[in-house]
């Protein structure tokens, strides 16, 4: 029994040793792993989380310019809801959003199902798509400024083929549903006019620049959908409207849900094109084109009010994240990721 005893605190002290070995390699490899994580997570401070915390600290102070700053807590957060030009900004924001990504959802997801067809020279026609995702945005808005010229602009030109009145596209503030009823006394309110004329010039630049990039990614969820799917439909009788209804839409849900997501945050973060298209000074014509995230770079960096512009950008933060929530709560029930 003595000797068996003895056996049984050699077998313990093994299996202790053996635990104890176990226990700090997987420290190790957890210290590793951290450690190869370190340089991603070090920039990632750097130019996300602590920036996000400061910025938030300069919205509790009037904060101008050379650093001149006194507390005001909340003050800036409640002048920001009481300031109509911010909620006239987020409503042309609103409607860049609206008329937008609609329209470059089924546009691009339209031209995705035509391209995955085998046609002859498939990659230069992706190639001539994705261009403009990838031409900057500087040069894309310079380039749409000639092209909507009212004087000497290409657009108004082809109108002229067909003995249309060239408008004056970047420059127009009338709204879309207001010359729609032929309101020319400005009889409408303002949130009932819809998109100006220059705000509709800024949509269809967006919808032009963002494409390619919804095409490519709309072409990727398509090529993942197997192939006998579409033949055993073929085979029952089923035409191609059924097809796409039945088949083709319920497999790419999860690409429309990121499109449709991203197409989202896009657009509220729209501001290069307003600035370089509609100034000086950008946002017009009668700030019908200033949207939230100019609204946000005029008042820090333009009035150096940055307590203020912090504001802004906080509220834009939650918008995005309200919208982003209620797009997952609405839509993720219909995602089918089977």
């Amino acid at each position: 029994m003595r000797q068996a005893t003895i056996d049984r605190l050699k077998a313990q002290d093994i299996l202790a040793s053996m635990a104890s070995a176990t226990m700090k390699r997987r420290l190790k490899e957890t210290l590793a792993g951290y450690l190869y994580l370190l340089p991603a997570l070090a920039v990632l401070a750097a130019f996300r989380i602590i920036p996000i915390i400061l910025s938030v600290r300069i919205s509790l102070y009037d904060w101008g310019m050379a650093g001149a700053r006194e507390f005001v807590g909340l003050g800036n957060y409640i002048a920001v809801l009481q300031d109509s030009v911010f909620w006239k900004s987020l409503l042309n924001t609103g409607w860049y959003m609206a008329f937008s990504v609609p329209v470059q959802l089924y546009l691009s997801l339209f031209i995705a199902v035509l391209l995955n067809q085998k046609i002859k020279g498939l990659g230069a026609y992706r190639t001539i798509y994705y261009l403009p995702v990838v031409t900057s945005i500087v040069a894309v808005s310079i380039v749409w400024k000639w092209i909507l010229h009212p004087d000497r602009g290409l657009l108004n030109y082809i109108l002229s083929w067909v003995g249309a009145d060239g408008l004056r596209w970047l420059q127009d503030p009338r709204g879309l549903f207001q010359l729609l009823v032929g309101d020319r006394q400005n009889l409408l309110p303002y949130a009932l006019r819809g998109p100006s004329i220059a705000m509709c010039s800024l949509i269809i630049m967006g919808i032009w620049k963002g494409l390619g990039y919804n095409i490519v990614i709309f072409l990727t969820g398509l090529q993942n959908i197997p192939k006998t799917y579409y033949e055993a439909a073929r085979i029952d009788g089923a035409g191609r409207y059924r097809i796409f209804r039945n088949i083709t839409w319920p497999l790419i849900s999860p690409t429309t849900y990121y499109v449709l997501l991203m197409s989202f945050i896009v657009a509220f973060e729209t501001f290069a094109q307003v600035w370089i298209m509609t100034g000086p000074p950008a946002g017009g014509p009668l700030s019908t084109t200033k949207v939230v995230m100019y609204y946000f770079y005029e008042n820090s960096f333009e009035l150096w009010r940055l307590g203020y512009g912090a504001s802004i950008a906080f509220f834009a933060f939650l918008i995005i994240l309200g919208l982003t929530v209620l797009q997952r709560f609405v839509l993720e029930k219909r995602i089918h990721y089977g």
